[in-house]
């Protein structure tokens, strides 16, 4: 796919352990020629954690980009009437990002960019990471998945023995999904094998 002329929101909520693991997918975006506007919740703006600093990340994202990052609700709003985004990615999605977007709650930048994205009818990409997939909020993963437009990164169990709650994507298959999101197609298989901590 040629991404060159197209729009991609990327937005970061709050797994600040898979940061380091979506960078490279946002970078992938750029060097296809993509133009990436990066949105982050409030969290990720000013959260210090043992995975980096806040400044080192909005650094990053930044100069990845060329773009600022759209921080507020406010700031968001635009995207809407605007129809800005051809697509709009959220990864890592948090349980709790994915559980107020399945009961309609906007009250971050990138909740509000998704509520956009919804409005204008235009795919959204999840890339979940939630320890909770398989408990509480399976039911919210549920009401996502068969929902107009709304497209899932595969995803599986990273930790059954020590985590069996726990989903997470294959966050190196953003771009493959997104190419398929905007064909209106379900990237396949969704549910997949993810172990990563076996040991």
């Amino acid at each position: 796919m040629d991404w060159k002329g197209i729009n991609v929101g990327y937005a970061l909520s709050a797994s600040h352990c898979t940061f380091e693991e979506v960078m490279p997918q946002i970078q992938r975006f750029v060097d296809a020629g993509a133009k990436v506007y990066p949105i982050a919740t409030y969290s990720v703006m000013n959260t210090d954690t043992r995975f980096g600093k806040s400044e080192d990340w909005q650094k990053q994202l930044k100069e990845m980009t060329g773009n600022d990052i759209i921080a507020s609700i406010v700031d968001a709003e635009p995207l809407g009437p605007s129809k800005l985004l051809d697509v709009m990615v959220i990864a890592p999605c948090t349980g709790n990002t994915t559980s107020r977007l399945a009961n309609a709650i906007t009250d971050s930048p990138v909740l509000m960019a998704a509520k956009s994205q919804m409005r204008n009818q235009r795919p959204l990409v999840l890339g979940i990471s939630t320890n909770d997939g398989l408990g509480l909020n399976f039911a919210n993963i549920a009401k996502l998945v068969v929902a107009k437009n709304i497209y899932f990164v595969p995803f599986g169990q990273d930790a059954p023995d020590k985590k069996p709650n726990s989903l997470v994507a294959r966050m190196e298959l953003i771009m493959e999904t997104c190419e398929a999101a905007l064909q209106g197609k379900q990237l396949q298989p969704m549910v997949i094998e993810k172990f990563k901590d076996l040991a």
